[in-house]
């Protein structure tokens, strides 16, 4: 049986950084995509970014709105991806998610791609 479990989402300032973790168990975690998505109150769950795994030789995709302010990076001998997110802004406020997928190739956008979910950590941003 397969678990993500995210942590690191905080209540934060805009302009604040955060780095949130998702730390997976019981499966080859090298080979897996990893996708990270957030969901808004009152909106829709999005992608915001992703890591392929050995298949898809690490390619790195990245939504618009992620781009220039988040990194996503992979420890495979420590079975854990990362969201690094600086200049944290109110539309960033979020539940995030972190899912993998084991589909061959490189990482997707599609979060029905996606296999196993987390239960999501809380971002908030307030001044």
């Amino acid at each position: 049986q397969t678990h993500l479990k995210e942590s690191g989402g905080a209540s934060v300032q805009p302009g604040a950084s955060l780095r949130l973790s998702c730390a997976a168990s019981g499966y080859a975690f090298g080979f897996y995509d990893i996708g990270w998505f957030r969901q808004a109150r009152g909106k829709e769950r999005e992608f915001v970014g992703c890591i392929s795994g050995s298949s898809g030789g690490g390619n790195i995709v990245y939504a618009d709105s992620a781009k220039g302010r988040f990194t996503i990076t992979r420890d495979d001998a420590k079975n854990t991806a990362y969201l690094q997110m600086n200049n944290l802004t109110p539309e960033d406020a979020a539940v995030y998610f972190c899912a993998s997928d084991g589909g061959p190739g490189e990482c997707r956008s599609d979060s029905r791609e996606y296999e196993n979910w987390g239960q999501g950590t809380q971002v908030t941003i307030s001044s």
